[in-house]
């Protein structure tokens, strides 16, 4: 069994603020002297949450840079968006120039660039192609944003996150259509977990959809941001959170760690396997509230 993790919770509007506070309460540096890929979610230019917030980004590469981090590469696919279009409507492009970082458009990426994944007892049929760059990352950061999948994922977390690093239709693979005709989804996205290990996951919740997704949905103000190390707990949290507000009956039945994407996601053991095992941790007492809430609800 996994050791317990800590999420850190933070309530507020502003993500700047919120992106850094988060991390701090977390009291930990895994990015210091490591060349860093960082994972947002650009799977449209929509709207946050529909995507990554322009300000989330800018203050989570800062706060890279000065935790010490050696080098930032972004690497992304979008989908159905294509993923440069996508970038430069988000003006993704101007940010990296500013801030000193690369960019990796993993459409563009060669054959070369990717590794076969076939998780024991998974749900695809051959496998599939995780990008290199993540599998054989020396530190892997995400922020993913707060909101349901309505198209048969049921939530669009950190789990979900992962889709972006999975080969697409622009460099000839199929696995998206595979994933969205089986009956087993929600499993395989867990799956799609088993070739990387993420080391920072920051999550934004200032605004979150309580349905529909991904890219556009019922828009609510949530005012959270939440960060921690293990995607499990990270989903779980905002699984509670998505029920607090108010959400879709699919994300809101049974207990939380029965949700497909979590369920699976302990039988590959990718982090904790029980909400006794999170602790969640804020510096207010706003966010302590708060925090009491979730953390009832993670046990329910």
């Amino acid at each position: 069994m996994p050791d317990n993790t800590k999420i850190a919770l933070v309530r507020t509007e502003n993500r700047i603020e919120g992106v850094t506070r988060s991390i701090n309460l977390l009291n930990i540096n895994p990015v210091n002297g490591k060349e860093v890929i960082l994972k947002p979610n650009f799977n449209t230019a929509d709207p946050c949450p529909g995507s990554t917030h322009y300000d989330t980004l800018y203050a989570l590469v800062e706060k890279l840079q000065i935790m010490g981090a050696k080098h930032i590469t972004l690497a992304e696919r979008s989908g159905p968006a294509n993923t440069r279009e996508c970038m430069q409507q988000k003006d993704i492009f101007k940010m990296a120039d500013e801030l000193g970082f690369d960019i990796v458009n993993l459409e563009e990426v060669g054959p070369e660039g990717w590794v076969r994944i076939q998780p024991e007892g998974g749900h695809w049929e051959n496998g599939f192609e995780l990008a290199r760059i993540y599998n054989e990352a020396d530190c892997v950061v995400q922020t993913c944003c707060l909101k349901t999948h309505g198209f048969g994922g049921h939530f669009s977390l950190s789990l979900k996150l992962t889709v972006g690093m999975v080969a697409g239709r622009a460099t000839g693979h199929p696995y998206m259509t595979e994933m969205h005709k089986s009956p087993h989804q929600r499993q395989m996205i867990a799956e799609m977990n088993a070739g990387y290990s993420p080391d920072l996951i920051v999550l934004d919740g200032v605004e979150a959809f309580t349905s529909g997704g991904p890219a556009t949905g019922e828009r609510v103000n949530a005012n959270v941001i939440i960060a921690g190390t293990d995607r499990i707990a990270v989903d779980a949290v905002g699984v509670a959170v998505l029920r607090i507000l108010g959400t879709t009956p699919e994300v809101s039945t049974g207990p939380i760690f029965a949700q497909d994407q979590i369920a699976r996601a302990v039988e590959l053991g990718l982090g904790v396997s029980s909400p006794r095992q999170i602790e969640v941790i804020t510096g207010d007492d706003e966010s302590l509230e708060f925090a009491s809430a979730v953390e009832k609800m993670l046990t329910i």
